[in-house]
């Protein structure tokens, strides 16, 4: 049963140790993550100027682009483009004067509609955004929801 290990022999290899000198990033990584995190929730909000309430979904959102065009439909039936007030028959107007020139490449849309909305009005929307040129839209929607 002797191991050749001297009494107290294990207190003397830990003395000859120095101190622990290793830094625990764990924590900071943590504290950075839930700072990220609540940037990309709030960055979308205080681009949005007109207050609705979005559906919800659980795709991924999309990277944000400088030249940006936003339409905004309410649940009374209003449409914005981006802060202003469109008239209902306005709306192609506005988008054919906003349409890239031949070979340009074109800004990106985002179309944010009220839940309430029928799908028929969205859809009017979006035909009107393709009439004018603008074939890739992308939907605005709530990304903290579960799967249907």
């Amino acid at each position: 049963m002797a191991l050749g290990i001297a009494p107290g022999g294990s207190r003397r290899r830990r003395a000859r140790r120095g101190a622990m000198a290793e830094i625990n990033v764990t924590p900071l990584v943590d504290v950075m993550l839930v700072l990220l995190i609540i940037f990309m929730v709030t960055a979308p909000l205080l681009t949005a100027g007109v207050p609705i309430e979005l559906p919800d979904s659980r795709a991924n959102a999309l990277p944000q682009q400088p030249k940006e065009i936003a339409i905004t439909m309410t649940a009374d039936g209003r449409t914005y483009l981006d802060r202003d007030a469109v008239a209902p028959g306005e709306l192609a107007d506005r988008l054919a004067s906003l349409a890239p020139a031949d070979g340009a490449k074109p800004p990106l849309v985002t179309l944010r509609a009220d839940r309430a909305l029928a799908y028929g009005e969205v859809v009017e929307v979006m035909g009107e955004l393709n009439h004018a040129g603008f074939n890739s839209i992308s939907l605005v929607t709530n990304g903290s929801v579960q799967a249907p």
